[in-house]
């Protein structure tokens, strides 16, 4: 009964949204993700939605990706306790968009530069950081014609801050709660004429809701950046993230002593020009990472008898120059080159001998050309053309087109057309048994149509996308002469719509919610069929109130697995400003208490509570 209550105390304040959109994107016109330059959102075919650096710290998350996963319809992104992603059996931090993400089909960038293992390619899910983010900007369905391989399923493309005006802030965000949870952040921003720094420090750790479930992650980020002219900026930045986690396996067949310690570096140096008509960049970017693992066992087998080590690295240039040379024409070229593998053995516990197991590099380079054409005043047309080559799997083509119509009454009209592909990471060409080295790239061709309209002077909004995606050479595990082997046999056919509004009722209130719907031709994890959230925001005077109603239906949690989970997820964030520099705060999940899964043997914690307080210097 008690559930009932909260569900419909739930459901009433969030019933009035019926569907909405995040303030974030109407503040925000003008977005880098998609072009690489500053452009309209107006004039892109492609799906781009904007979450901005307020809309993140509502809900006092420490990672990005819980707020990206109610907020945008059509991303999901697993997890599996109260606080971190881990690695290994059982992980989360999956990214999916519109069913398609996994180990690395979907791209994740920091300031448009690229982020993943140089091993596994997958996403780093516990190094992207609230406290580093001004904005984050998600591209729905492929990018891969712009972004190179990797961006098959779109892009989340995370902006960093920075300080605008003269003048130096200091916040700090302290808060403790459930299971022995503690979080604390710090963020220094500095602007004193040219000069401008952020520096960031973030300590989080918990006991974990389960046995053997305890993680722990210290990070820093620092930015600084300096205007050498009203045209020309340098920007430097270095984030660095060492985290300690233990995974409890699942629940059916726990584990002991299955333990990570991971260490996780990124570094840029960016060059960037913008004359108006002109503009443009190079950057050249370092990321690095260490990992020591014990694979663990369960309480009737023996202990490991080595851990799993490894070192990898990814680095590269990224640059381009976009041009106007009419009033009615953009033309952006740019040149991608990436060099990333790693060194994988085995230590044994024993004597500390050494059994290696890969220990590859690959090189990558590319080039694309994006013309954006204003066929009429309210019709813009948009192509783009990219060749990759990869040093194992050879060549591809990458083409995108795309229609974008500014109709009466605030409307838009969008169409595109574009092809996705991934290289096949490390991992999978040379790694472990299945590995095979003839392995081919995965591809895909996405068609989308999607409608904005803006409404009541932008108080009231809706949109509407259409999509269907044809994914096939997709990289499985068969079994070939009796021994499993990676060989690209997979498919899949996803369609869907996605539906968002918005609605600003008055002054302090502000209405916001997302529906997704998902049709897939097979089983796949981590894509559930039905989405929904809605969300309510009202600030008046010195309290502010954040409510989020989330709602999954037909997720899988593991592959040929029939049987799907079905949950409600009700969040609720209240603060209150003592003074303009000192705020108390409290913040609940899954206040329903459900009991669901997300990755298939790994139940997640009920209702968990947080407290703290933020002071603004």
């Amino acid at each position: 009964m008690i559930k009932q209550i909260l569900l419909a105390t739930a459901l009433m304040g969030a019933a009035s949204t019926l569907f909405a959109q995040t303030d974030s994107v109407r503040l925000s016109d003008v977005v880098v993700t998609g072009t690489r330059y500053r452009s309209d959102i107006r004039h892109l075919p492609l799906d781009v939605s904007v979450i901005g650096h307020s809309q993140l710290t509502a809900s006092y998350q420490p990672s990005v990706l819980p707020t990206l996963s109610q907020q945008v319809p059509g991303l999901f992104v697993t997890t599996r306790g109260i606080l971190g992603y881990g690695l290994s059996t059982g992980a989360a931090g999956t990214i999916k968009m519109r069913g398609v993400g996994g180990s690395a089909d979907l791209l994740v960038l920091i300031d448009g530069l690229p982020q993943y293992a140089g091993l596994y390619g997958h996403p780093l899910a516990d190094t992207y950081q609230t406290m580093m983010a001004d904005r984050v900007e998600i591209v729905g369905g492929p990018a891969s014609a712009i972004y190179g391989s990797n961006a098959m399923g779109g892009v989340v493309n995370i902006v960093t801050r920075r300080m605008e005006s003269n003048g130096v802030q200091t916040d700090i965000n302290l808060q403790g709660g459930s299971y022995g949870t503690f979080i604390g952040t710090a963020t220094n921003r500095v602007r004193q004429g040219r000069f401008s720094s952020i520096a960031a420090l973030n300590y989080e750790r918990t006991d974990g809701h389960r046995a053997n479930s305890a993680f722990s992650q210290t990070s820093g980020f620092l930015k600084l950046g300096y205007d050498l002219s009203r045209y020309w900026q340098i920007d430097g930045t270095a984030n660095i993230a060492y985290q300690e986690s233990s995974n409890p396996g699942p629940i059916t067949a726990p584990l002991i002593d299955n333990d990570m310690l991971i260490t996780r570096g990124m570094t840029a140096l960016s060059l960037t020009n913008d004359y108006g008509r002109v503009s443009g960049a190079v950057r050249t970017f370092y990321n690095w990472g260490h990992h020591h693992i014990n694979d663990g066992h369960a309480a009737a087998r023996p202990a490991q008898a080595a851990y799993y080590i490894h070192n990898d690295r990814m680095g590269g240039v990224s640059a381009y120059e976009s041009f106007a040379p009419f009033s009615t024409t953009r033309i952006t070229l740019g040149f991608d080159y990436q060099h990333f593998g790693g060194h994988a053995w085995q230590k044994a516990i024993a004597d500390g001998s050494r059994t290696d197991l890969a220990n590859r590099t690959v090189n990558e380079v590319a080039g694309y050309a994006d013309i954006r054409q204003e066929l009429l005043s309210w019709l813009t047309a948009d192509v783009a053309l990219r060749l990759d080559h990869h040093s194992v799997s050879g060549s591809e083509w990458v083409p995108q087109g795309g229609l974008t119509a500014r109709l009466p009454h605030n409307m838009e009209l969008k169409a595109i057309v574009g092809k996705g592909f991934r290289n096949p990471t490390l991992r999978e060409l040379y790694m472990f048994r299945p590995a095979n080295a003839d392995l081919a790239p995965e591809r895909l061709w996405n068609y989308e149509l999607s409608m904005r309209q803006r409404l009541l002077n932008g108080r009231l909004g809706y949109g509407l996308n259409v999509f269907y995606l044809n994914a096939d050479n997709l990289i499985t595990t068969q079994m070939v002469d009796g021994r499993p082997l990676n060989v690209n046999t997979g498919n899949t056919e996803n369609s869907g719509f996605e539906f968002l509004a918005f609605y600003k009722p008055m002054r302090h209130l502000q209405l916001d919610a997302n529906y997704s719907f998902l049709h897939t031709s097979r089983t796949l994890t981590a894509a559930p069929k039905h989405k929904l959230y809605l969300g309510t925001d009202w600030q008046p005077g010195r309290f502010t109130l954040h409510s989020g109603l989330q709602w999954i239906d037909g997720l899988h949690t593991a592959d040929n697995n029939p049987t799907t989970e079905n949950f409600w997820l009700w969040d609720l964030s209240a603060s209150l400003h003592v003074s303009r520099a000192l705020k108390f705060f409290v913040h609940g999940e899954n206040l329903l208490a459900q009991h669901y899964e997300v990755n298939a043997g790994f139940p997640m914690p009920r209702a968990t509570v947080m407290a703290g307080v933020e002071v603004q210097l």
